[in-house]
Parts: C-alpha cells; structure tokens; sequence
C-alpha cells in the first residue's frame, strides 16, 4: 500500500517558483528542487512527473499570482489612472527579485509550445485587463483619447519587462522608478 503524500502541493510548488526564479530551468538541478521543496527525488516525479513538468506548473502558478496581484492593483482605485500607476509600481518595487515569466520568455522565446501557451493566456489577460483601465482613462479625460488602448495596453505591459530585466541588470531604485514614471507619461 502506498504512503500518502506528507506535503503541501501548493507549498512546494512555491519552494520550486523560487529556485526556477533565480536560477532558471537549466540551471536549477533536480537536487537543488528537492532540497528547496523538501521532497524525496520520487515524490517530485510521482507529483509532477519531471523536471520540465514542474517547471511548467510552476510558470503556471507563478504567472497566475501575478496576473491577480496585477489586476488587484489596477482595480484597486477609484481613478482609472491611479489604478494603473499603482499597478506600474508594484512592478518597480517587486522588479528586484526575478521575474519567472520573464525569465521564461528570455530561456526559451517561443521554443516550448506549451509554455508559450501559458505565456500567452497570462499575457491576454493582463493585456485586456489593461485596455479596459486605459479605454476607462480615456473616458475620464486623464488619457490622450486619439492614443491607441489596444498599443497602450501593450506598452504598458511591455514594460514590466523592461524593467524587471532592468533590475537583473544592476538599475537602482531611482532608475527603475523612472522607467515607471516613463510608462506612465506615454499615456499622456
């Protein structure tokens, strides 16, 4: 008879968010998974099936935090363009620590199908999020009515990238405080 599994799915899977988060797919070993979730080298198999596997649900689950803290953010005030400045900075102030969807796309571009799948829900979803907030702004007379929403959605959300590989590079808080308050002024 097999022994029930002793962990929490969701707690190790968080234990191996933050291990592809600093060093990646290839440069996380199945070793240092285990040791970081705190699992036999079969529970991780039996659990996830492998390496790739795990990775996958933890882009997955990394992705879908964020798109909810994003979107909380957003929503999160009256104004529509307060909403989508405290969305910006919370970018900035979370840029410091890796990005596991951006470092994602930058391991793999579009190489893996289903991790492009992933990418890419997360990123509509983001992206509609953010065209609602901006066509909002637009309404109120904060935003530039003749600027593009479904462009300025796209900026907006490219720059979370921008600035979060800013951050892996070396940019300090005011530089990345600028590459916020930059995004913003485009909406202008």
């Amino acid at each position: 008879m097999a022994r029930p599994k002793e962990f929490d799915r969701d707690e190790v899977l968080e234990a191996a968010i933050r291990v592809f988060r600093e060093h990646g797919y290839e440069g996380s070993s199945a070793e240092m998974l285990v040791r970081a979730m705190g699992i036999g080298r079969q529970s991780l198999y039996d659990t996830f099936g492998d390496k790739w596997q795990l990775y996958c649900a933890a882009v997955q689950r990394y992705v879908a935090c964020e798109i909810e803290a994003h979107v909380t953010a957003l929503r999160g005030a009256p104004r529509a363009l307060d909403g989508i400045r405290a969305m910006i900075e919370r970018v900035v102030a979370e840029a410091p620590q890796a990005c596991l969807g951006v470092n994602s796309i930058c391991e793999f571009g579009r190489s893996r199908p289903e991790l492009s799948e992933i990418q890419d829900a997360s990123a509509r979803a983001l992206h509609i999020a953010i065209a609602k907030r901006v066509r909002e702004a637009q309404a109120d007379g904060e935003v530039a009515a003749v600027l593009d929403t479904e462009a300025a959605a796209g900026f907006v959300a490219a720059s979370f990238a921008t600035i979060r590989i800013a951050a892996r590079g070396g940019a300090d808080a005011r530089e990345l405080h600028s590459l916020g308050h930059m995004a913003m002024r485009a909406l202008r």
